[in-house]
This record gives C-alpha cells, structure tokens and sequence, in this order.
C-alpha cells in the first residue's frame, strides 16, 4: 500500500509545491518597543505591489475554526494581511490559461507569521481561522465593493468542486 505523502513548508509561511501565477507575498516589517508595536502593512514605494489602484479598506473577523470560502474575482486584485490571531489562507488557480492551473497554495499567516499576501483575479481564495483567537485581516482590494453587480462568484468551501479539505492534518 502506498503511503499518502504529506507536503512540507516549501518557503517560510508558505506549503505548495510552486506559487501560483500572479500570486506574490512578502513579510510584514514588525517594528517592537516596550510600548508596543507597529505593523507596517503597505508603502507607496512598495515596488511589489505598486501600481495597483486602491479600491478600499477592509476589515473582516472570521472566528475559530470557521472557514469563510471559497471566493473569486474576475476584475479585483485582492491584498491580504491577517493583524490578530492566526488564519490558513489557501488558494486554487482555477484559470484555463494559467500554467499553474489546480495548483494550491497555503498559507499560514498572522501575529506569528506576518505576510502580506496579493491574489490576482481568477484565483480562488478562503480563509479559515485557526488557533483559540479570532483571526482579524485587513483587505485593501483594487476595487470598491459595487453592490448591484459585486465582482466576486462563492463556491461551497465543503464539497464545492475545488480539491482541497479544510479540515486540520495532523501527523
């Protein structure tokens, strides 16, 4: 009988065998002192994420153990942080024409590993909170939300044609 193999961390933060096309992510620069901190979360002279327009600024908590997945967008680039608690942010390039279409990316993301993460349209993306806290992330889309005609279609996270479990692996 063959044995399952699991993945391991490819690249600090991240699980996948190659990123998906388009898909670019850097660490958050944490500046500590014995008052606090400051999470520096995006520069006007970030050459990686420059040149993106600025739709807005938002803020969404998912609680323990919930998923809230999967999305996509067909114009919108999506920029991510997670600024409390602990979130696994996967990803799956369901793209025709993408040389990384089915591939999976996962990310695992918060106070104890801060990323910034961008998503290009087409790519589908979840997030599920892990740990004992809430996982609260900062979004900062390329779009306004346009409530008549969102640009954003949801597949069922459980069962909703995308190959991915979201349940925890132990091992």
């Amino acid at each position: 009988m063959e044995k399952k193999r699991t993945k391991v961390m490819k690249k600090e933060g991240m699980w996948a065998d190659r990123l998906i096309q388009g898909v670019e992510y850097r660490r958050l620069r944490v500046f500590p002192d014995e008052r606090g901190l400051l999470l520096e979360i995006l520069r006007n002279d970030d050459k990686l994420f420059l040149g993106e327009k600025f739709g807005q600024i938002i803020v969404s908590v998912c609680y323990p153990g919930v998923v809230k997945g999967w999305h996509i967008h067909s114009v919108q680039v999506d920029r991510l942080a997670v600024i409390s608690g602990m979130a696994k942010i996967v990803l799956y390039d369901g793209r025709d024409d993408s040389p990384t279409k089915g591939e999976i990316n996962e990310f695992f993301v918060g106070e104890r590993n801060p990323l910034f993460i961008l998503i290009p349209p087409g790519v589908y993306h979840g997030l599920k909170a892990i740990g004992t806290e809430p996982a609260i992330t900062i979004g900062l889309p390329t779009e306004l939300y346009n409530y008549d005609e969102p640009d954003e279609f949801r597949v069922d996270p459980h069962g909703g044609g995308i190959p991915y479990d979201w349940s925890r692996k132990d091992g």
